[in-house]
């Protein structure tokens, strides 16, 4: 009985050690790029660019089978930090990404919802909330505007509703001031 006690830890040992030398000698590295790429995404997961999320997206733009200005929720500002990176030319966005959507938010109508669940597994924030025969609800701070659960409802009951800017919406427009370059000036010298 010691002996098969010893014979299963030596195989163990064994196995173990032929199994870690293999991890490190197959170890298969990521693409650096696509992490940096990722990175700046805004990690959304709309799919408004034609991909199923933001890493699918930083894969293709990474092995140059995408186009840079695909992101309508990141706008310019990520299509020139993505310019930046790959050291290409800025691009105007795409048409579809260039068209300004104002902020807006699923809603469900709660009387006509049947309670499939198939939003909710659509929903890439996981931003609605129920369970299967009940009636689900979005929770309106974790919605992007993504419009991913509109397809899959089979009764319609999904609408989009613009949210109101302002001090309590979405994006409310701080004012901004230019700095002229005396005040630049002012600065460097006291600092």
């Amino acid at each position: 009985m010691l002996n098969a006690l010893l014979v299963m830890i030596g195989l163990a040992v064994a196995l173990g050690a032929v199994l870690g030398f293999a991890s490190l000698k197959f170890k298969v590295e990521g693409n650096p790029l696509v992490e940096k790429v990722d990175a700046i995404l805004p990690q959304i997961q709309c799919g408004q660019c034609g991909f199923p999320g933001c890493k699918p997206y930083a894969e293709a733009i990474a092995s140059g089978k995408a186009a840079i200005n695909l992101c309508a929720p990141g706008g310019e500002a990520v299509m020139k930090r993505l310019a930046d990176l790959l050291g290409v030319e800025p691009q105007p966005l795409a048409a579809e990404a260039a068209r300004p959507k104002p902020k807006q938010v699923a809603l469900i109508d709660e009387q006509i919802c049947i309670g499939c669940t198939l939003c909710f597994q659509a929903c890439p924030v996981d931003a609605i909330v129920g369970a299967a025969k009940q009636v689900h609800t979005v929770l309106d701070s974790e919605c992007t505007g993504c419009e991913l659960c509109l397809p899959p409802c089979p009764v319609d009951c999904i609408t989009m509703v613009p949210v109101e800017e302002g001090l309590n919406g979405w994006k409310w427009n701080y004012p901004v001031y230019p700095i002229s370059d005396d005040a630049r000036k002012d600065v460097e010298v006291t600092s």
